[in-house]
């Protein structure tokens, strides 16, 4: 058995975690069906190890006054323009400026640079900017959804479960917003890491994980402190009664992610008595299939239920 280099194992696990999309240059006017979109790239939501985090705005000509929140991220990182990975691409939100979503496009920090804790918080604070400034964005403040695949899904899901104004007092008007969100749309997304694939089984870090051990942080390199990692990062330890409506879809081939994140999920959230999570399970799909991001049958649930829970502003408010 040959064994890859330490950094050819985690080019080869990144490469499954982070889905590749094609770069559509220009405005994308074909994208929207000529419903002409404005785009304001590069707003920076927040700033950390003298670094800005930014997002990119994407405005249709015919609002509905929703926004979706697009995580861009796989594998724990993420790039605005690197067409090897996830990255900021207004043909992939296509078939939300069709139907009147505001898209925002966040960035945030990435491993090894940075680990999910720290990343966790970026996503977070990305919810609250946009919130803060929904006026000038043209969107309801009680309107927002979330969406992201992989590790993207994660970060929704932990949006999701942990929504609120930050922990702490602080004099940042940003940071007393709430970052909940109102529904949630991902693709096969971890959701307990202390539980990959089956009881007691240590994801962090370890078995198909393993190459992204850097994204956990120097405390998983114990026993302990990967339990304490693990809880803290999993979005089923959070999940209470109060969770947002959330739509996963996973393939049952995905040897990634393990199909049981998503069922353990949905049945913790029916434990709790969650409202309403509701899994679709893709035959023989892997972790990603083709473009997914385009695949009609996919895109359609997803936007189908934004149009469903976003479209009515007193439904689901801000917590």
């Amino acid at each position: 058995m040959t064994i890859l280099p330490v950094r050819s194992q985690i080019v080869s696990v990144v490469a499954a975690l982070m889905i590749f999309i094609p770069n559509v240059p220009g405005f994308a006017q074909s994208a929207t069906d000529n419903n002409m979109v404005k785009r304001t790239s590069d707003v920076v939501y927040g700033r950390k190890a003298g670094m800005a985090l930014t997002l990119d705005v994407f405005q249709p000509g015919q609002k509905n006054g929703a926004g979706v929140i697009f995580l861009v991220s796989g594998g724990w990182a993420s790039s605005h323009d690197d067409t090897s990975m996830v990255h900021v691409d207004v043909d992939n939100y296509a078939p939300y400026l069709r139907r009147g979503y505001t898209v925002f496009a966040v960035v945030h920090g990435s491993m090894p640079r940075f680990n999910v804790p720290d990343i966790i918080l970026d996503v977070q604070r990305a919810v609250r900017f946009i919130r803060h400034n929904a006026a000038e964005f043209g969107v309801d403040p009680n309107r927002l959804g979330v969406l992201g695949s992989s590790s993207g899904g994660h970060l929704a899901l932990m949006i999701a479960t942990q929504g609120g104004p930050a922990a702490v007092a602080t004099s940042d008007p940003v940071d007393r917003e709430s970052s909940a969100v109102q529904a949630v749309a991902c693709f096969f997304p971890p959701t307990d890491f202390l539980n990959w694939g089956a009881p007691g089984v240590d994801g962090v870090g370890r078995g198909p994980l393993s190459p992204l051990f850097a994204a956990f942080g120097s405390l998983s390199d114990t026993d302990l402190g990967r339990q304490i990692v693990g809880k803290m990062i999993s979005p089923i330890y959070y999940v209470t009664s109060s969770l947002p409506p959330t739509l996963i879809i996973h393939g049952d081939a995905d040897v990634v992610v393990p199909l049981q994140q998503s069922q353990s999920f949905a049945a913790k959230a029916k434990e709790v008595g969650a409202p309403m999570v509701k899994i679709i399970v893709r035959k023989g799909k892997g972790h990603g299939w083709g473009d997914f991001w385009k695949s009609k049958e996919d895109v359609d649930e997803f936007a189908d239920w934004f149009d469903h829970y976003l479209n009515n502003p007193n439904q689901h408010a801000a917590q």
